[in-house]
């Protein structure tokens, strides 16, 4: 069987990013590398949404930049403004297709659907396929967003609604999210940040038709897309291997309080290929060890006290927007961490130290 100096295990956006990444700095011209991706065909599946606090390769993927959004609790809405850091809306479709494009023109790159193809004893493997176990505990943001196109002019597409959580909590945390791609066309996403083995949250067609129909008072659309999905809020088991490193999801690349994975798998990505030459001995790429104890909390927090959640997340978005969005991304300071600190209810947090 075939050996290959790199392997990547899992082609989808953090095994694509990082072989992008590779291919355009020149960094497989006398390199071989294999995908390991059992898809049979690529088609557009998900939706990978940030604020651009960084730059990255796919501007030419974004399908929709805004300047202005909005949170929303029962009774009361903020409208905010990120100028400076606008929020983005990647199509996976175009994202799969601009990659697999470029990676076509180098012969040095193969896919294959399973790792038994090939001969791994010698590569440096790069795996994206995260090690979960069962966990009663564990929390989710599991989530199902559709889009529709309406027959009339309906949204305004200056502004999207990042959280709305007038809806039904159900004793955790629920809110909807709006991305208006137009005046007639918009993903509405119903979110919950739980424990996924609640099955009765799972009713999520009903949930975006009663919110689509009684809280956007729309009753003329239709669904021209529909995507679901699971990130997990914890970090995945992660064993150090030699001539092995994780990336992704798989290798901590998702900030827990968010869900935001995109620009930290590209930045995980332009890390390792700056430093592929010497990769088996390159110091681990992680989120700060700051925003991870953060985390840590407010997780704590929102698995004790779900009800009070849509009140602290509306808090938090009384700060500066560039402040609240740095912190988000993981490039605040330590006086805007501290800033948005004192926004939060000091007693629920303080105990929170001990749970």
């Amino acid at each position: 069987m075939k050996e290959f100096d790199y392997i990547i295990i899992g082609g989808g956006c953090a095994g694509l990013s990082l072989a992008y990444e590779l291919e355009i700095n020149e960094k497989l011209r006398n390199k071989t590398l294999a995908i390991i991706e059992p898809r049979a065909k690529y088609k557009k599946d998900k939706t990978w949404s940030f604020w651009k606090t960084t730059s990255h390769n796919f501007n030419d993927c974004v399908k929709k930049s805004w300047e202005n959004f909005s949170i929303h609790i029962p009774q009361e809405t903020n409208h905010l403004e990120c100028i400076n850091y606008p929020y983005q809306s990647v199509d996976s479709g175009l994202f799969y297709e601009k990659i697999n494009n470029k990676l076509k023109e180098n012969k040095n790159i193969s896919i294959f659907k399973n790792i038994s193809e090939i001969n791994s004893e010698n590569s440096f493997v790069f795996n994206s396929v995260p090690s979960i176990k069962e966990n009663d505990h564990n929390l989710w943001q599991h989530f199902c967003g559709v889009e529709i196109e309406t027959q009339n002019n309906f949204f305004d597409d200056e502004i999207f609604n990042l959280m709305d959580f007038n809806c039904d909590q159900r004793e955790s945390v629920h809110f909807f999210y709006t991305l208006p791609y137009s005046k007639n066309k918009a993903l509405i996403e119903t979110t919950w940040l739980s424990k996924i083995n609640d099955n009765s949250q799972k009713d999520y067609d009903i949930q975006i038709k009663n919110y689509i129909e009684n809280n956007l008072n729309l009753r003329n659309y239709r669904i021209i897309y529909k995507e679901e999905g699971a990130i997990p809020l914890f970090y995945p088991s992660y064993k150090i291997e030699k001539n092995k490193i994780n990336i992704g999801t798989a290798g901590g690349m998702t900030r827990l309080s968010t869900g935001y994975t995109f620009l930290n798998i590209q930045e995980h990505s332009k890390y390792i290929c700056k430093n592929i030459e010497n990769i088996s001995k390159t110091k681990r790429f992680e989120i700060s060890k700051k925003y991870q104890f953060l985390d840590n909390i407010f997780l704590k927090v929102l698995e004790k006290h779900p009800e009070k959640m849509p009140e602290i997340f509306f808090k938090m978005f009384k700060s500066p927007p560039k402040t609240i969005i740095k912190f988000l991304s993981n490039k605040s300071n330590f006086f805007e961490d501290l800033s948005i600190i004192f926004k939060m209810p000091k007693t629920t947090f303080i105990k929170a130290l001990f749970y």
